[in-house]
């Protein structure tokens, strides 16, 4: 394997689980994250979910120390 497969392969890889992260986090995890966005619409989610794929890990680790509080 030549080193561009590998950066390929890597890129390939956190971007599928940037996609599978961002449709389970627009179907559940924005509602307890924010609360202005208790019930978002269709065209909310459309627009947070590319953002969410590429920005997977940050949102992840909020969405994980958010899960600790209580919700109100």
């Amino acid at each position: 394997m030549t080193v561009i497969t590998i950066v390929l392969l890597l890129i390939a890889v956190y971007a599928l689980i940037g996609v599978c992260f961002a449709a389970w986090f627009v179907a559940a995890g924005v509602k307890r994250i924010d609360e202005a966005a208790a019930a978002p619409t269709l065209g909310f989610r459309v627009l947070i979910f590319p953002g969410s794929a590429a920005l997977w890990p940050i949102m992840l680790r909020r969405w994980l120390c958010m899960k600790g509080k209580v919700d109100a």
